[in-house]
């Protein structure tokens, strides 16, 4: 193995599984993250997972100006990266659960500025987390992480086709949403059992009423193979007259199914809902 692509740590150390590490080990691929979230010099990132510190290092080469805050799960790997990054000024290490940290306590970090996410996140939590720092409502600029291939191509996907969902329509939402690059199991230590991929969401202020919306895409994808008509009636208590009116009204298909509509429908259909039952 390349010396430069050689991962660093404790000899005590053991993977955890409960935790979902996967490290990366290809200093490139790092580099290519990096300029995937157009990190700059004066940027201030939040890093979530620092693991062996490897992503670490590149996003604090590129940011000499701003500040880097990278929160950790694992406690273990505490004093392995406090001294690894002992001589690296601009960055601060958080250890903990990214979930129960309040975000009080994000923002103090970066003195209420805005910030960009750079992560390589455990598949069994990667959703949770992405819907935590959308919603939070924290200054954040953009979200750059490594997912499961499988849900990237998923929140994707184009309108009308078997991987377009809920969560593609709700991601889309909040904004500009793209497919870097993909990135394959043997890039990983250890290696995991799927294949990954880089997903980067550009955020794009909104006065859209978006926690609304969602409740209404998560209601018309409740049962994929149902009509949205039945989706409405079983989802939000629709009678089927309101159904109909609320679809004639937007020159929808009676019979026509949720996976078809795009971002800007369900924003529309949203809006005809709340008026209905105003």
């Amino acid at each position: 193995m390349n010396k430069e692509n050689k991962i660093n740590l404790p000899n005590e150390f053991k993977f955890k599984k409960k935790f979902g590490q996967n490290f990366l080990k290809d200093t490139n691929l790092l580099r290519a993250i990096v300029a995937d979230a157009k990190v700059q010099d004066n940027d201030n990132v939040l890093e979530i997972g620092a693991g062996a510190g490897a992503l670490t290092t590149q996003i604090c080469a590129v940011v000499t100006k701003g500040k880097v805050v990278s929160v950790e799960i694992d406690y273990t790997l505490r004093e392995f990266l406090l001294t690894k990054f002992a001589n690296t000024a601009n960055i601060e290490f958080v250890f903990g659960d990214i979930l129960r940290i309040p975000t009080e306590e994000i923002m103090a970090k970066f003195g209420g500025k805005p910030f960009k996410v750079v992560a390589n996140l455990p598949y069994y939590i990667s959703s949770p987390i992405i819907f935590y720092l959308i919603e939070s409502g924290l200054p954040i600029q953009s979200i750059t992480v490594m997912l499961q291939k499988e849900l990237v191509d998923r929140i994707t996907a184009m309108p009308g086709g078997k991987d377009y969902g809920a969560l593609t329509v709700i991601l889309s939402l909040y904004g500009r949403v793209t497919k870097t690059r993909d990135v394959p199991r043997q890039m990983f230590t250890p290696m995991p059992n799927v294949d990954s991929a880089i997903l980067n969401i550009e955020i794009q202020p909104t006065s859209l009423p978006i926690i609304s919306i969602a409740k209404v895409v998560k209601a018309c994808f409740a049962m994929r193979r149902k009509t949205l008509v039945n989706n409405l009636i079983e989802g939000l208590k629709l009678s089927r007259e309101e159904a109909y009116r609320v679809l004639t009204k937007l020159n929808l298909p009676l019979d026509i199914r949720a996976e078809k509509l795009d971002k800007n429908q369900f924003v529309a259909l949203s809006q005809e809902i709340e008026n209905l039952q105003n």
